[in-house]
Formats: C-alpha cells, sequence, structure tokens
C-alpha cells in the first residue's frame, strides 16, 4: 500500500509526515529527495542552466557546482513556462527515484507493516498519481496556510501567494479519476489530527508497535 500525502504550501503535510513517521512508518519527502537529487546529478543542473538560466548555476572555487535555489524559485514561481521546464526536468527523476525506494521498502520487515507514505505538494503534475494506491490529502484556510508558510520560509506575502498560485489545485474528480481514493486531513489548528490519521490507519497502530 502506497499513499501520497499531498496539500498546497503551508497545509501541514509535513506535521502529517512527522506523526507517521514517529508510528514507525516510512515516509518520503519529495521535496527533500528532489532536492538532494538536483544537487548530486550535474546533467540535471546542465539542463537547468541551458533551458532556464545559467544564472541559478554557481560555479565554485572547488569546481563543484551549486544550485542557487532563491534565484532559481524567484524565475519558475514568476515564469509558468520556466516552472514547466524545471518540472519536467526533476520529475521523472523523482519518479525513478522512488521506484527504487518502494523496492528497498519490500522487506520482511516491511511485509508486517506494507503501508509507504510520500509527502508531495504536486500530486497530478509529477505524474505520482500514477504511483499511489490513496490519497490523504490535508487541508487548510488559505490565510492559515500563507501565515505559516510566511514564518516558516522566512518569506514575504506575495512571494506565498505566487507560489500558491503556481501549485495546481488538486482536481479528484472520480469520473476522472475514479481508481484514486481521496481522504481529507483537515489541519486548520482546530481540529486534532492524530485522531484523524488513526482512523485512516484504521486503528492498526497498536498492532504495529
Amino acid at each position: 500500500m502506497v499513499t501520497a500525502v499531498s496539500g498546497g504550501i503551508g497545509c501541514g503535510k509535513s506535521v502529517v509526515c512527522r506523526i507517521l513517521q514517529t508510528l514507525g512508518y516510512e515516509v518520503y519527502d519529495c521535496d527533500s529527495r528532489a532536492k538532494a537529487i538536483m544537487d548530486a546529478d550535474a546533467g540535471i543542473k546542465l539542463l537547468i542552466a541551458e533551458e532556464i538560466s545559467r544564472d541559478v548555476i554557481v560555479e565554485l572555487e572547488c569546481g563543484f557546482q551549486q544550485i542557487n535555489r532563491k534565484r532559481l524559485a524567484e524565475i519558475v514561481f514568476n515564469d509558468e513556462a520556466a516552472l514547466s521546464k524545471l518540472n519536467a526536468i526533476v520529475h521523472s527523476a523523482v519518479r525513478a527515484d522512488i521506484g527504487k525506494w518502494i523496492c528497498n521498502n519490500l522487506t520482511t520487515e516491511t511485509v508486517e507493516r506494507p503501508h509507504l507514505f510520500i509527502e508531495t505538494a504536486i500530486l497530478m503534475e509529477s505524474g505520482l498519481d500514477k504511483m499511489v494506491d490513496d490519497v490523504w490529502e490535508v487541508c487548510a484556510p488559505e490565510n492559515l496556510r500563507i501565515e505559516r508558510a510566511m514564518k516558516r520560509d522566512n518569506a514575504s506575502r506575495h512571494q506565498i501567494e505566487a507560489r500558491i498560485r503556481n501549485q495546481q489545485p488538486l482536481c479528484y474528480d472520480e469520473e476522472l479519476v475514479p481508481e484514486i481514493p481521496v481522504n481529507i486531513i483537515t489541519n486548520d489548528d482546530r481540529h486534532p489530527v492524530l485522531p484523524r490519521i488513526l482512523e485512516l490507519l484504521d486503528y492498526s497502530i497498536p498492532m504495529m508497535l
């Protein structure tokens, strides 16, 4: 069983995933893994320089190339075409990495705990909807999401609003995507998250501990 924990910026996906990890589940963080893959892959850096901007690749004295993430974010979150190019470059590499991660977790231990989780903000655009069995959609009011993201990233409201505009709204019309069950987790600082997570796990935690 592979579940996507999805939702827009500031919704609280990471809160849900930290709880899952505390309970003993394996969680693949698409954001951090994508950054690691981009940092390690010279071919990806070359494509970013050629297709988006050479300014975002910094040559260090040791000869290593580093991505200027702040500059890259400024470009792609204000240029839809550049964002599409970046996504096309990174998504296939992430999907391949997830495939390896799933295979590596098919061990004797995980046979007893056969539930893996993938944390992602861009489920549909990345093509990960084709790799999961169901979705846990984490939701919060937009104003709260903006406030959380501003505090977390030390960013302006304008910057966060630009990121929200560039995150394609998730649409799980049953006629369009009938094979993906979607479960909602409300993370609005009013409703407790843990009881909902336990409910979705079908109260299986005691057996796992």
